[in-house]
Order: structure tokens, then C-alpha cells, then sequence
């Protein structure tokens, strides 16, 4: 982006009625609306949300929203996941990281404990799927299967329901630009897209101001034949990023800018 676009952001705010009930359903583990809530928190922006593809945006599933982990400094990624909840008109099941890791953080050590703990419990109040946190790590192998089978699990379970998940699965560079998925990301994907879920890119960004949310049409990922794992990976993951790319920005698309 240029100077133009950055010299200004939104305000972030939450809806003061909502704390009270979401700490005390937080604690004793009651089940809330995410979409609800999103609602609440992205009707409190100002300027407000800025919508762009609106007739791209699925009614009811089933549908797999893959989105951008836009990053900069001072905005959390949870507003990311709370603009697309409060557009789409039913509840999406996220897969969400199971854990902050505040890396050259001297607190660290104590804030990855206090995140497992938290965000556990967000997972079970709205219902969401918790996946180890990236960059990959060598002792998460076991657990990120786990998470995916999870989620291929739902999709069995909820054949017209809508997913959402962002590929990248944690933070950028300091530009916002798109980042590679870790491996097995798109391989991953293509198991879902073979259940019949057709995928909505979406992307996410700030500009002039605003928080912009822009959808593409749906496209099915067909995977060519006689492609070996590792190349399904490759190939499915430069076709869900480049449709990502197209949903924002050009100065953001990275590696992705050419499709």
C-alpha cells in the first residue's frame, strides 16, 4: 500500500454489553453465537466495514472460505475471522490456531500457557476446530493431523455447512503481503474441495481508512490426475493463494502478485 493508504486505520472497538456475558460463558464453558458476536464487534466499527464481491458471499453451504492473514502492527488477526462470521448469513466453523507463541517475547513462556488455556476454551464456546500454531514445529506433527482430521470429520458430519480457514495460518511479513502456506496446507484443502465443498476466496486488508473484506465467485479445486502427493500440494496451494491474491490489493499479493 501507499502513504495514502496507511496514514489512517479504523477504530477497533468491542460492544461493552458483551464482556460481562462472554467472561462468565468463557468460564463456565456455556455455548455462544460467533456469529452473533461478530456482528456485534463489526457494527462498532468506524468507519464501518467495507464489503466488496457482496454477491459472492455464500448463503448456506456447503462452502470452504479461505482467507488471507493480513498483518500489521497493532491489528489483531482475530478481526479477520470476525468480519467474515459477521457477513456470512450461518454459523462458520473456523479452524483456529490452538495457540500464541509472542516469538522474541520475553513473556513468552508464560503467554503460550495462558493462549492453550483461553483459546481451548474459545474452541469449545463457538464450536471451533484448534490446530497447532505456525510455523510448523518438529512435536506438532501428531497433534496437526489430529486437527485435520478433525475438521475432515465436520465436513462428513456437516455436508452443507460452511468452513473457514486461512491458509497461511499465522502472522505475515511487517508488509502485510501474502505468505506461503507450510507444507501440506493445499494437500490438505484438496481432501475438503473432495467432499464436495466448493471454495469462496476472500481477502481481508486496509485502505483508505477501512477495513476492506472482498469475496471472489466459488471455484471447485479440481487436481489434475497422476500428480503425486507432495505436486497435489504444490499445485493446489499456488491455486488457492492466487485466488486469494485476487481479492486484495496488488502491493499485497507477494510471491502470488502473477496468479
Amino acid at each position: 500500500m501507499n502513504n495514502s493508504e496507511t496514514s489512517s486505520y479504523p477504530q477497533y472497538r468491542y460492544p461493552c454489553g458483551l464482556a460481562a456475558g462472554f467472561v462468565f460463558d468463557l468460564l463456565f464453558l456455556r455455548q455462544r453465537s460467533f456469529h452473533a458476536d461478530a456482528q456485534a464487534c463489526i457494527r462498532l466499527l468506524k468507519p464501518g466495514l467495507k464489503i466488496l464481491g457482496a454477491e459472492n458471499i455464500p448463503e448456506h453451504g456447503p462452502a470452504l472460505i479461505t482467507f488471507n492473514h493480513y498483518y500489521r502492527r497493532g491489528f489483531h488477526a482475530w478481526w479477520l475471522a470476525l468480519a467474515v462470521a459477521a457477513v456470512v448469513p450461518q454459523e462458520i466453523h473456523f479452524g483456529m490456531t490452538g495457540e500464541l507463541t509472542y516469538p522474541g517475547k520475553w513473556y513468552a513462556p508464560l503467554g503460550k500457557v495462558g493462549s492453550r488455556w483461553l483459546l481451548r476454551r474459545l474452541s469449545k464456546i463457538y464450536g471451533l476446530t484448534r490446530m497447532p500454531p505456525m510455523p510448523p514445529r518438529r512435536g506438532d506433527v501428531e497433534a496437526r493431523a489430529g486437527s485435520v482430521r478433525a475438521l475432515l470429520r465436520y465436513a462428513r458430519k456437516h455436508p452443507q455447512g460452511i468452513l473457514a480457514l486461512s491458509p497461511e495460518g499465522g502472522d505475515n511479513p511487517p508488509s502485510g503481503e501474502l505468505a506461503r502456506p507450510p507444507q501440506g496446507v493445499g494437500r490438505f484443502v484438496s481432501l475438503l474441495a473432495g467432499k464436495g465443498f466448493p471454495i469462496v476466496p476472500a481477502g481481508a486488508y486496509e485502505q483508505e481508512g477501512k477495513l476492506c473484506l472482498q469475496f471472489g465467485p466459488a471455484y471447485r479445486l479440481e487436481i489434475p490426475p497422476n500428480l503425486n502427493p507432495d505436486e497435489v500440494d504444490v499445485y493446489a496451494t499456488q491455486v488457492l493463494m492466487a485466488a486469494i491474491a485476487a481479492q486484495i490489493p496488488a502491493s499485497l499479493r507477494g510471491e502470488f502478485a502473477n496468479g
